[in-house]
């Protein structure tokens, strides 16, 4: 990866103002996916697999009416599943793999399933030393619900930073604390004083958790209140693994655009904000989340 985007320091150390938030600190890693021509062995978002010759792809087993353009047939699946990312672990330390893999391929159908009306995703964890024979030419799904669903191919810029809860998460006695502008004032330059009605947005949009393509960190709650995720094998409360992102920023949350692209932010280049161009149910993030006890229980996602 020949790529480096950095994000801008937040405008203050919100642990320098409330102290409560340094036991919530959680470590992500930002893939700030960028316009490339990754290869098998790159991790990418949009880009090609390192998938076994002899080993089956992975198709939605949902019946989709699909257009053939080649024929100009009309057909009725099953559908090729769409590469999302695919991420290696010397890339993305974060990453919890079972014994003996390294790299961590995503898929999913490029239609929205009901009842929640998202794309359904498969995760495939394998060790790239083992793929000696790779595929040359997997089949291509022929369509999908929207263009947003098929990703531009992107290479990858990884960049470690640290997130705390968004505020929904927080306890109600922390809550009530962030509400209380007294306290942003005390903390002196770096606070925005348009958000002195309500400064609890303030901390959510530029101090807490971080937008756009990332493993790891805490979850933002765009459309619910936060929804528990728990192991459909043994019950153990969920982890977030991964967030795709619609957009790396928007109005709301410029501040977080690298230092890059802080001209293409200023100038409020949409295309800027989403190389991928993916777009998920009307322009939302999909969350995958995993088992802590073991990579081999069942994933699941959220849209937000």
């Amino acid at each position: 990866m020949n790529v480096t985007r950095t994000t801008p320091p937040r405008p203050l150390d919100v642990t320098a103002v409330f102290p409560e938030l340094c036991p919530l600190a959680r470590p992500a890693i930002r893939l700030h996916p960028r316009p490339g021509s990754p290869s098998p062995h790159d991790s990418s978002v949009g880009g090609p697999l390192l998938w076994p010759a002899d080993e089956p792809w992975p198709h939605c087993g949902e019946v989709h009416g699909l257009y053939d353009s080649a024929t100009d047939e009309e057909y009725e699946g099953p559908n090729p599943m769409v590469p999302v990312t695919q991420l290696y672990v010397r890339d993305i330390p974060l990453l919890r793999p079972p014994a003996g893999a390294d790299l961590l391929q995503v898929l999913w159908c490029p239609w929205e399933h009901e009842p929640d009306y998202k794309p359904p995703t498969a995760l495939v964890w394998r060790s790239a030393a083992e793929v000696t024979d790779i595929l040359a030419a997997p089949p291509e799904s022929t369509e999908g619900e929207y263009d947003g669903y098929v990703p531009e191919p992107c290479v990858l810029a990884p960049e470690q930073i640290t997130e705390y809860p968004d505020y929904p998460d927080l306890s109600k006695e922390l809550l009530q604390q962030l509400k209380d502008w007294s306290r942003w004032q005390a903390a002196g330059s770096g606070v925005d004083s348009s958000y002195a009605p309500y400064p609890q947005e303030f901390y959510g949009n530029e101090l807490s958790v971080a937008p756009g393509w990332k493993v790891g960190g805490w979850p933002g709650w765009n459309l619910t209140d936060p929804v528990a995720r728990f192991c459909a094998v043994c019950d153990a409360g969920m982890v977030p693994l991964l967030n795709i992102a619609s957009c790396e920023w928007d109005s709301s949350n410029r501040g977080w655009a690298p230092y890059e692209d802080q001209a293409l932010a200023a100038a409020s280049r949409a295309d800027a904000a989403n190389p991928p161009r993916v777009q998920i149910s009307r322009s939302n993030h999909l969350q995958l989340y995993v088992c802590p006890e073991s990579p081999d229980h069942p994933h699941t996602d959220l849209i937000q």
